[in-house]
């Protein structure tokens, strides 16, 4: 679900081209459930491999990744680790959302109703084990680092972030904004020719850069303001935040209120929450992240990832064969260029 700051953070249009060289901290769930959500048949079944095992994340992950890495792009899969006990909540939420909209996909399926199928398909989407599994594996045979947050996948990208170690995190969410990350870049695994729904006609979807430094400014608030503002507007912790209050009530509030005790205290925030603000609070500051990663970039490996699209999962030899050809030839034009322009040696 994420924090709804859309209506607050201004944005710029970039290309893809345009972060040649850099390195990008993805937020590995929020992409393969992009993924989940629109790579599906027309009854909205998820594609299947003969085994039955579900393959769309995994088509959307090479197309993407391919594109991404094609583009001189350096991206780095974080991926999450143990959820914090206050969104526990949440997720049992969301189970029970899950579970009545695959109660309202067999109605339709009933009916015969393939837009309606489509509809409650996409809100019943699982990420299980098998698919985190397979998504690391195909990540590891491109040749591209994999890193396991101790907690929240976006706090650790944005820490990475903040180290230094990458220059934006790639995420649909803000809440990595919220954790702190200097940069978020959307759109990043859906960028192109993108097909309106229900007409004939297309739009062009490109990547779109947020700074924080410059919106907290133009804002006039703080990050630990920005916390508050996004407690108020309602988190994964707190869902639905404060009856009646909005992004721009909440920046009002938090502008005029600039003390979190005051903040808290103007909102009553006990009566709507069982939780102590202070504990929400923490996470955003606190969230546990680790320095336990290497970000090393290596070749791909052609005959493990061969044998792993095509002969286990039943991808196309020919487009998996005409990757590796062009991955390689790119490399060895970087090489030409300047060593270890993409790859570490």
């Amino acid at each position: 679900m994420g924090v709804n700051l859309k209506d607050l953070f201004g944005r710029s249009e970039i290309t893809i081209e345009s972060l040649s060289g850099k390195v990008i901290a993805v937020d590995s769930f929020n992409m393969i459930f992009q993924f989940l959500s629109t790579i599906r048949g027309r009854d909205g079944s998820l594609l299947k491999d003969s085994g039955g095992n579900v393959t769309s994340h995994l088509v959307g992950l090479f197309s993407r990744t391919a594109h991404l890495m094609l583009s001189g792009v350096k991206p780095v899969f974080v991926f999450d680790g143990k959820a914090p006990l206050l969104k526990q909540k949440e997720r049992l939420r969301r189970l029970s959302l899950k579970k009545e909209a695959e109660k309202e996909y067999e109605l339709a399926a009933e009916k015969g109703d393939f837009e309606g199928m489509r509809k409650f398909a996409a809100r019943s989407i699982y990420v299980d084990e098998r698919m985190i599994v397979d998504a690391k594996k195909l990540i590891s045979l491109l040749g591209l680092p994999v890193v396991q947050a101790p907690s929240e996948g976006e706090a650790q990208a944005a820490h990475i972030v903040k180290q230094g170690n990458a220059w934006a995190v790639g995420s649909q969410d803000y809440d990595s904004l919220v954790h702190g990350a200097l940069r978020l870049i959307q759109n990043l695994s859906i960028a192109g020719k993108r097909k309106h729904p229900k007409t004939l006609a297309y739009r062009i979807v490109s990547p779109e850069l947020i700074e924080l430094k410059k919106n907290l400014e133009r804002l006039g608030i703080s990050q630990k303001q920005l916390i508050s503002l996004a407690m108020l507007v309602g988190t994964d912790y707190n869902p639905g935040g404060i009856k009646g209050i909005g992004p721009q009530k909440a920046l009002k509030m938090v502008r005029e209120f600039k003390k979190p005790d005051d903040l808290f205290a103007e909102v009553k925030w006990s009566e709507y929450w069982d939780v102590a603000w202070q504990d929400i609070f923490w996470l955003f500051e606190k969230m546990p992240v680790t320095d336990e990663y290497v970000l090393e970039f290596s070749k791909i490996n052609p005959d493990a990832l061969t044998k792993f699209l095509v002969d286990e999962h039943d991808f196309g030899s020919e487009r998996v064969l005409s990757f590796v050809k062009n991955i390689e030839l790119f490399q060895e034009s970087k090489k030409q260029k300047g060593l270890s322009a993409f790859f570490n040696q």
